[in-house]
């Protein structure tokens, strides 16, 4: 029959496929890295026991996200000049973190609109070098997180959230991560230390904004707002899985590599799918048993996100898997769950998905041309 797949043919389509999904998971045995995620795991350990003590977990997210970007933005080198980088991206992280939580109550075309300038900046900021490029994707990331977390805040939950509380919550976990590098700074006898994450480029030379940087800049925020008006716009059920998806599974630039890439698509499925699980447990469950399983599943994404830290250079496709995961059950926890809205994160998740795949294959060809010219 013609156009049929002789068994031949498709068991070199398996093989093929196989090798690329080896390729995906393969191991960096030199990249897993424990002790460093220990670190993370007891210092995020304090604000979780603060809000659970006071009662107020609607802004665990903002501190536990403060504390984890500020180790990662650490450029490590003397106390003193680490301290005024971490203070400055605190400062800035609380700005973003004001207008992500400030605006979720507002109509559906601002948050879009602010979806598309502050990615849109993100992008752009590779100008300044690759550390401020990583830098303003990591509070690009954080602003999606909080627009998504916001939205469904004041729509949905049945909770209440303050902006300030939440940039209160943003800059205490930052100025944790102070508190404990001050502490080692003391222990290790008042010396120059190495950045926490030497693995992240700390190039700050300045790079020419060719046009396909600018033009892939562009149609990422285009990517992220119409996420944002599909979510938000249509009033989606658990829509604002697809925002959170899309920022997690989405290429972040240019020049990133197609592995690397693939790795963050398949990472962001399979983080979804065990989150669509795990957010199942306390559907059925009411009273004492419903805050003991909702407690537990904040503890879960705790070690989850503490994972993510052992793992980033470990294997990078786990590493989006285990973010994908823990970001998605805090952000999914003050919005009571059923079994009958199962079916709508999954899609969701896809629809996010297919928006990165999209922006990953635009990429190539953009990429393609530029090299041709």
């Amino acid at each position: 029959m013609a156009g049929s797949i002789t068994p031949k043919a498709a068991s070199v389509l398996r093989g093929e496929a196989a090798r690329e999904l080896s390729k995906v998971f393969r191991l960096n045995a030199a990249g897993l890295n424990w002790p460093r995620a220990i670190v993370f795991l007891d210092a995020a350990l304090v604000p979780m026991l603060v809000f659970w003590a006071i009662g107020h977990e609607q802004y665990l997210l903002s501190a536990l996200f403060g504390l984890l970007f500020a180790a990662l933005d650490d450029p490590g080198g003397s106390y003193g000049h680490r301290a005024v980088r971490v203070s400055a991206f605190a400062l800035v992280g609380a700005g973003v973190t004001a207008l992500g939580f400030g605006i979720g109550g507002e109509a559906w075309g601002w948050l879009v609109l602010a979806a598309f300038a502050v990615t849109l900046v993100a992008g752009l900021a590779v100008a300044f070098g690759v550390r401020s490029l990583v830098t303003a994707l990591l509070l690009n990331i954080w602003f999606i997180v909080a627009l998504a977390l916001s939205f469904q805040l004041h729509h949905h939950a049945h909770l209440t959230s303050h902006t300030w509380a939440q940039v209160v919550a943003w800059a205490g976990g930052a100025a944790l991560w102070l508190a404990v590098t001050f502490v080692e700074w003391l222990a290790r006898g008042r010396g120059d230390r190495p950045q926490p994450v030497p693995e992240l480029p700390g190039d700050t030379a300045r790079q020419r904004l060719t046009w396909p940087v600018i033009t892939f800049a562009v149609i990422r925020a285009a990517a992220v707002a119409a996420a944002c008006a599909l979510a938000f716009g249509l009033d989606l059920s658990y829509g604002y899985w697809i925002p959170v998806a899309t920022a997690i599974a989405m290429k972040p630039s240019l020049e990133q590599s197609t592995l690397v890439a693939a790795q963050r698509l398949v990472g962001a499925l399979v983080g979804a799918a065990a989150a669509s699980l795990l957010i199942l447990l306390p559907a059925s469950e009411t009273g004492t048993k419903l805050f003991a399983v909702t407690r537990g599943l904040e503890v879960v994404a705790l070690v989850l996100l503490m994972h993510a830290v052992a793992v980033r250079f470990w294997n990078y496709a786990l590493y989006c898997a285990a973010v994908a995961a823990g970001v998605l059950i805090l952000v999914s926890l003050p919005q009571p769950t059923n079994y009958d809205v199962e079916g709508y994160r999954v899609l969701w998740t896809v629809c996010g998905v297919a928006i990165g795949l999209g922006l990953m294959l635009l990429a190539s060809r953009l990429a393609g041309d530029d090299d041709e010219s």
